[in-house]
């Protein structure tokens, strides 16, 4: 059973200002929290297109969107293909970019997926080391662990877990598989608190979780595929239309705060120019200034929310 509280559900698809006839896209299908919603706010003449890696995530949309009928649309895709797959499903085009009214990104892991201790995504279930999004991609925590230099692993410990102990973990990693291959979750936490000072174990939750933070941004590309696919967001928004994007770390935030400012108005002009001049029109505006937080209550009831940011902007 796939089982997903959806955060921020109400204040993200509120963000996109449904119309009924509009095309929407659920970039981030999961649970299909989101997508529910969206399709439920749509007449005969609206449109959601929803992507997923997860052929888990699609088999149980295929039950839980099936009332909506032909308004849905499911795709087994990266987000960072969105813009050919919108061409592929013949949307209509502007300026050479399909036109959308609006895009929604819920970033990270299904609670699924982390429940599911056979994907290797949990320091909390012994299983083998995978942590693949897609079962089809070949690139898995495995091969990173046993394979990488350890310069490399300890650079993405730290850029993308941001974990300070990252160099010493690294080489203990590497000194473990020079004796017999790391197989398992549970072998890899091991070493993870050998290579953390008891100290520093004793405090900020549970020593592995920033190592498999960063191992499962690795092995999916999460950053670089966010970034693609937000750029291609913007060129895809009819004008009006609006993208939501949840955040539930530092390093995806920072992304969608610097692409959104990159879009913003920026005008150039003396203070004292009655009109704008310089042409630093904008392709965005934000519609909240600063990130929408999940409430207390949301808070109570689903504590994987604590970390969760919501930022939406329209395009001018």
């Amino acid at each position: 059973m796939f089982h997903h509280i959806t955060v921020l559900k109400e204040e993200a698809t509120e963000g996109l200002n449904i119309k009924q006839d509009g095309i929407y896209v659920d970039c981030t299908l999961g649970g299909g929290g989101h997508s529910s919603v969206i399709a439920s706010k749509l007449g005969p003449g609206g449109r959601l297109i929803a992507l997923d890696q997860d052929d888990w995530a699609l088999d149980n949309a295929r039950e839980k969107l099936a009332a909506y009928g032909e308004r849905v649309t499911l795709v087994k895709t990266n987000f960072r293909d969105l813009e050919q797959v919108l061409k592929d499903l013949d949307v209509p085009m502007k300026d050479g970019a399909p036109q959308v009214d609006g895009i929604l990104y819920d970033l990270g892991v299904s609670s699924p997926q982390f429940d599911e201790g056979e994907r290797g995504f949990s320091y909390n279930h012994d299983a083998p080391l995978d942590m693949r999004m897609d079962q089809d991609a070949m690139l898995t925590a495995k091969e990173i662990v046993n394979e990488w230099p350890e310069e490399e692993i300890a650079r993405i410990l730290y850029r993308y877990g941001e974990e300070k102990f990252s160099r010493r973990i690294a080489r203990v990693i590497v000194g473990k598989r020079a004796q017999s291959t790391i197989e398992t979750t549970g072998e890899l936490v091991e070493l993870i608190k050998e290579g953390i000072p008891a100290a520093a174990r004793r405090t900020g939750g549970h020593p592995a979780k920033r190592s498999f933070q960063a191992l499962r941004i690795a092995v999916n590309d999460e950053l670089g595929a966010f970034e693609e696919g937000l750029h291609q967001a913007v060129r895809c928004l009819a004008p009006g239309g609006r993208v939501s994007v949840i955040t539930f770390h530092s390093l995806e935030d920072r992304i969608c705060k610097q692409i959104f400012s990159s879009y913003l108005e920026k005008c150039t002009c003396p203070p004292d120019f009655p009109l704008c001049v310089c042409g630093g029109k904008g392709t965005l505006r934000l519609v909240n200034r600063k990130p929408l937080i999940p409430t207390e209550t949301e808070l109570t009831e689903n504590s994987r929310a604590r970390s969760a940011k919501l930022r939406v902007a329209e395009k001018l």
